[in-house]
This record gives C-alpha cells, sequence and structure tokens, in this order.
C-alpha cells in the first residue's frame, strides 16, 4: 500500500493499492518536491466519478506508468469532496489553460504548488485529439528541466489571474432591486428548452437553485411562465431516466438533452435540494406527481444513505461490476421474468424494449402519459398508479439481489446541512414524523461529531475520525438546516446553534470590501485564498450564508446580518443580471431582500388544538420570505429569540403576531384570520 492507506476518504483508499507512490495533500509531498526539485503531480476526483475509475484502471494501476510517475514527479491525490478549496483553486488554472474543466483533474504544480499546466481526463495511448497520458508525463517534465524560466513565467501568470480580488461585476445596493430580478428571470427563460425543460442543450444538469428561482418569481409577479418552466423540467425530469425510478432518487445528470440517460451516480446533494425543490413546487401547485417524487427521494435516502448514528452519507457510484449503469437497467426478458403477466404494462409504462434504449439494456422512464395508458388499459389512473407501485416493489426487490455500486460513506458538513433543511421542511409540510425524528438525529449526530468545544466546524467524518477545517459553505449550509429544524420542533436549542455558526463564519470567512472567502482566516495557506462566487453543483457558500443572514435579522432584529448580506450581495449586481444560471442562490437571496421579510410569532402550547391549526395554516403554503417562531406563554420572556419578546395570547387562546420589521399587524387566534394577514390581506391597526 501507499501513503493512502491511514485516509478516511474513501476516493482515496480506492487508490491506495495503486503502484503510483500517491501522497494525501499536505506539506510531506511538497517538502520532498522542493528536496528533490521535482515538479508535482495533482490529480483530483471524487469516489463516484466514473472518469476517475476510468483513468485509475488504464493509468494509475498500470505499472509502467505508474513507474513513469513515482520517477519523474511527487504524486498528490486529492478528493474533491474533502478539499473544495484546494479543487477550486486547481480548477480554475485547468479551465484558464484549457477552456474546460472536469474530473479528473490532472494539473502539474511547481514544488511551491504554483500551477504551469493541467488538464482532465488523459488516455493510456492517443485518441480522439487526446494526447497520450505517458506522452504528457515525458513532456511536461522535460519542460520543467530544460525551460524552466517559461514554466516558471506560466506559473506566474496562471496564479496572478487567480488571486485576483477586484471583481468588477458589482454595484450599488439599491440595483439589488425588483427589476435585477425581472431582467434575471427574462434572461433564464430566453435559455429554456421549450421541449424538454432544462437551460440549454446535452449534457443537462438539474439546477435546483434555479428552479426554485423561477418558483420565487412565480410567488412574487404571478409569472406564469415562470411557473411553467419550472414544472416543465420538474415534470421531464421526474418522468426520465435521471430519475431512478424504481428505487427513488436523483442520478448526477443527463448526458442527453431529454433526461433519458444518466451518469449513474447518485450524490446526496442532488437529492437534498431536488426533493426540497419538489416539495415546493407541490406547495405551490398541488401536483401530486411533486409530492410523490419528494416523498420517494426521502425515503430512499433514510433507507440507504443514512449512518446508524444519524448522519448522511455522500454518494454511490455509477460503477458495478466494473460497467457503467449495470445496477440500475434492465432487459424486457428480466420483467417478464419478474412481474410475468404484468410485464406487458411494464414495458409499455417504462419503455422499455427487446432493443433496449442503452446499449442494448433498458433505463427506465415514464415513456407514456399515465392517463392515456390507463383509458387503453380500461382502468382508472388510481387503478394503474396501484399495479405500478407493486411492480416497482418486485422490481425493486429483484434488483436488491445484484451487485450493488460502492457507498461513500464519509459524512460531510455542507451536504448533511443541505438534507437536514430539507428533511426538516418536509417533515413539517408532510407531517411525517419519521421524517422529523431522523433530522433530529442527524442535528444530534452533526453537532456531536463534527462540531467542535469552540463553536467551529469540521468538513468531513468517518469511522469515528472528523477533521479538516469546515469551509463557509459548511457553516452556511448547517446553519440552513438548523434554522428549518427549529421551525420543525420549536426546540430554541437549534436556533442557538444556527446563530452560533453565523456568528462563527462572520468572524472568520468575511473579506474587506464586503463578502466572504471559501476558507477560514486560520486555514492553511494556499497559493490563493479561494473566493467561488458562483453556484456549482451546489450552492455558493456565500449566497447561502447571505441567506441565512436575511433570516436571522428577521427574528433577531439585528442589522449587522443583514448589512452583510447585502455587502455579499451587491458585489454580484452585474452578475446576476448578465449570467443568471450561475447565480441562482444569490438571486434567491436578493428575492428575500427585495420582498422583504414576514415574521410569524406564535404564542401557545404547541399539543393544544388551536395552536396546532395555527401552526398547520403556516405550513400550508410556501412562503419562502417568511420566518416563524413559537414559544409557550409562560417563556415568552426567556427566549432567545427576539421576535417572540413580550408577544402574549388574547383572552387564553393560542395567537399570531404577523409583523414586517417587527411592526406587527393586530393578533389574531383564528385560523383564517391568519391566513388572510400570510396573504398580504392586512387587518386594520398595527402593534409596535
Amino acid at each position: 500500500m501507499n501513503r493512502l492507506e491511514h485516509e478516511t476518504s474513501p476516493y482515496l483508499l480506492q487508490h491506495r493499492d495503486n503502484p503510483v507512490d500517491w501522497y494525501p495533500w499536505g506539506e510531506e509531498a511538497f517538502a520532498r518536491a522542493r528536496d528533490e526539485d521535482k515538479p508535482l503531480l495533482l490529480s483530483v476526483g471524487y469516489s463516484a466519478c466514473h472518469w476517475c475509475h476510468v483513468m485509475a484502471h488504464e493509468s494509475f494501476e498500470h505499472e509502467a506508468t505508474a513507474a513513469l510517475m513515482n520517477e519523474l514527479y511527487v504524486n498528490i491525490k486529492v478528493d474533491r469532496e474533502e478539499r473544495p478549496d484546494v479543487d477550486d483553486i486547481y480548477m480554475q488554472a485547468v479551465q484558464a489553460i484549457s477552456g474546460h474543466g472536469g474530473w479528473p483533474m490532472t494539473v502539474f504544480l511547481l514544488p511551491d504548488g504554483r500551477p504551469f499546466y493541467g488538464g482532465t481526463y488523459y488516455p493510456p495511448e492517443p485518441r480522439m485529439g487526446m494526447p497520450a497520458f505517458r506522452d504528457i508525463l515525458r513532456g511536461i517534465e522535460d519542460a520543467y528541466r530544460k525551460r524552466r524560466d517559461e514554466v516558471d513565467r506560466a506559473a506566474g501568470s496562471l496564479t496572478g489571474g487567480l488571486g485576483r480580488l477586484a471583481l468588477n461585476i458589482g454595484g450599488p445596493a439599491d440595483m439589488l432591486n425588483a427589476e435585477l430580478l425581472d431582467a434575471a428571470a427574462a434572461g433564464l427563460l430566453r435559455n429554456l428548452d421549450a421541449r424538454h425543460g432544462g437551460f440549454g442543450g446535452a449534457p443537462k444538469f438539474p439546477q435546483p437553485m434555479i428552479l426554485e428561482f423561477l418558483l420565487r418569481t412565480h410567488l412574487r409577479t404571478g409569472d406564469r411562465r415562470a411557473l411553467q418552466a419550472a414544472e416543465l423540467t420538474l415534470a421531464r425530469m421526474a418522468r426520465g431516466g435521471m430519475y431512478d425510478q424504481i428505487g427513488g432518487g436523483f442520478h448526477r445528470y443527463s448526458v442527453d438533452a431529454i433526461w433519458l440517460v444518466p451518469h449513474f451516480e447518485k450524490m446526496l446533494y442532488d437529492n437534498a435540494q431536488l426533493a426540497r425543490c419538489y416539495l415546493h413546487a407541490w406547495q405551490v401547485t398541488g401536483d401530486p406527481l411533486y409530492r410523490e417524487i419528494a416523498t420517494q427521494t426521502y425515503d430512499y435516502i433514510l433507507r440507504e444513505m443514512t449512518h446508524p448514528e444519524g448522519g448522511f452519507f455522500s454518494a454511490t457510484d455509477a460503477d458495478s461490476e466494473g460497467e457503467e449503469g449495470r445496477f440500475f437497467v434492465w432487459s424486457m426478458a428480466e420483467l417478464q421474468e419478474i412481474l410475468g403477466e404484468e410485464a406487458g404494462l411494464a414495458c409499455e409504462y417504462w419503455g422499455v424494449s427487446a432493443d433496449g434504449n442503452f446499449e442494448g439494456s433498458n433505463i427506465l422512464n415514464v415513456a407514456t402519459d399515465p392517463a392515456e395508458l390507463a383509458a387503453t388499459y380500461g382502468i382508472s389512473e388510481t387503478g394503474l398508479a396501484s399495479r405500478i407501485e407493486a411492480m416497482r416493489a418486485r422490481l425493486y426487490a429483484a434488483r436488491e439481489e445484484r451487485v450493488h455500486p460502492a457507498l461513500d460513506d464519509k459524512v460531510l458538513s455542507a451536504w448533511n446541512g443541505m438534507m437536514l433543511a430539507s428533511l426538516a421542511e418536509a417533515a413539517r409540510v408532510l407531517q411525517r414524523e419519521d421524517w422529523r425524528d431522523a433530522a433530529i438525529r442527524n442535528a444530534e449526530f452533526m453537532l456531536a461529531h463534527l462540531g467542535r468545544d469552540d463553536g467551529r466546524l469540521l468538513r468531513t467524518y468517518k469511522d469515528g475520525a472528523s477533521h479538516i477545517n469546515g469551509f463557509l459553505e459548511d457553516y452556511a449550509n448547517l446553519c440552513d438546516g438548523l434554522l428549518e429544524l427549529y421551525q420543525t420542533t420549536w426546540d430554541e436549542r437549534w436556533f442557538r446553534a444556527a446563530r452560533e455558526l453565523a456568528d462563527k463564519a462572520l468572524l472568520h470567512f468575511c473579506a474587506d470590501g464586503g463578502g466572504f472567502f471559501d476558507t477560514s482566516d486560520d486555514h492553511e495557506t494556499l497559493i490563493v485564498r479561494p473566493r467561488n462566487l458562483q453556484d456549482n453543483a451546489t450552492p455558493s457558500g456565500g449566497a447561502m450564508l447571505a441567506r441565512q443572514l436575511l433570516r436571522l435579522a428577521a427574528w433577531t432584529g439585528e442589522s449587522r446580518y443583514q448589512d452583510a448580506a447585502v455587502s455579499a450581495l451587491r458585489l454580484l449586481v452585474e452578475a446576476l443580471r448578465a449570467y443568471p444560471q450561475a447565480f441562482g442562490e444569490a438571486l434567491n437571496a436578493v428575492d428575500m431582500l427585495v420582498a422583504g421579510m414576514q415574521e410569524v410569532a406564535i404564542v401557545g402550547e404547541p399539543e393544544e388544538e388551536q395552536c396546532a391549526a395555527l401552526v398547520a395554516e403556516l405550513h400550508s403554503r410556501w412562503r419562502p420570505n417568511s420566518v416563524s417562531a413559537l414559544t409557550k406563554p409562560s417563556l415568552n420572556l426567556e427566549s432567545d429569540i427576539l421576535l417572540l419578546r413580550g408577544r402574549t395570547m388574547l383572552a387564553g387562546q393560542a395567537t399570531a403576531h404577523v409583523c414586517r420589521n417587527f411592526v406587527c399587524q393586530l393578533p389574531v387566534t383564528g385560523v383564517t384570520a391568519l391566513r388572510a394577514q400570510l396573504d398580504g390581506e392586512e387587518a386594520a391597526g398595527a402593534e409596535a
């Protein structure tokens, strides 16, 4: 085994038996490079990455290639999920060099860490215009030896570009307005695939932050086009092969434009965000498809992706038995054997044919409109749904007998924060006590295993070991999860924990001139301090934190939270207008700022029927720019939440106070009156 044998990352452990003399990221590798005057080869990937596996089998497990790597380079292997800071810095360099990025990422560094050349996947032999990896290895090392001045200039130029902080994409805070949001929405709609949903052509990514923004746009303006764009995309994804029609949950993305053929890995962050988006779409439209997809996705996570103590695992692989997608695809003969006389209906419903739609096999997708299929078979849609569900259970049981894709069982703070927020919100909206209990267990797990005694966070946990300083996205997403859990349980310990995380983030991540860095002020010194402003597959840490700060301002009345959020968002004004697809989470935060926050305080006994009815009304619709708090009448003066201080009951009944900027309408005790106030039909009079 090489030096990776003591790591916790499943991705790094996949490479511990390679003949490559891999180092984990750290000073030991850089010290050796300096001592021996060798360049470094940095290889970055993640456990569920199909092409990472391909390059590993072709090159890193190949004795002659490994020997060449060991002779010419000091070799470092990094899990991008554990070290998003390293990944972000060097991915920007690769994109500057080649015009594109991806994984596996291969970067060549000077002994001081500065990059001078890089790319992504390299084949073992020349093909499709790509040079052979061994030729690259020899050529780069030759340049390092014989043209050092040229290499050093390239490294200096690349690193200088990475370190620039003059963003030139911002504007004054008053430009964070409704006109900006309207312009961003219009830009998104121009790029909509009006036939299949999504934006642009193949490959297609789900982009849940953008879908949330379109739903928000509809709520804010009444624009039906924004709602239709979101619905088209959500429906097509749910019925396509990107959704696991048998086990629930979403694959990473679609390689085509019609959502049929996915890359088959499943990521926690995709499913956390998408389940929440489908939940919100159901609240906005009432369409039962969205509730069904959300429910199946949460059940999948709790069934297959949950640590015994409550954490959520990171991912499952695309490959099993050496083939991408093998676990998920079917032949017509398999369905006939498993389902018998029901196989004909199943094949029509899921688009199964003898020839298949993917390398001779079938990726299941809802190929026929269920209403039309029910009519063809002379049954009701409810009857069809019942038969499909029974067939799904039989196919799931049969699939469980197959060799499963590998599980990446590390627990990441940011991704768990996303799932905690999603699950806690769903638990209260759909009144699922089992989900509520799972959310509480997750929060307890996270604070016990990834929270430090000083209130700071660690990034990753596996097999009893937690390590790596938390990044901005860890603080922001776990803050979101804890605030959602507070609104589900009314237990103020979760609010206090969320606020402490936000305060630590403000203390350790703020940048001069506004906004945030991705790493803390006491993080390991890298060649630049990363500051990624746009969304990727996950929301920008700065935009996510801005959204939490706006919410905390509404609960606490402290302007410092809103000031910090505005200082971050104003840096993006021109980018939001010109490139809305890259800044969905920031647009969602601006929507909160433009609409203003609605604050709802309820005083009553949560178990009492009338109080429960007020809470149910509060959760009956998606109100994305609202925060809520509840206290028992005996505790309102002791609350840590300023919104609850001094709130009282009317005539001994549970009472709701609906406020904006802590100026409240008249308190109400009835559901109808509360609904009118929540929907903007203000009652006469107000209380300070």
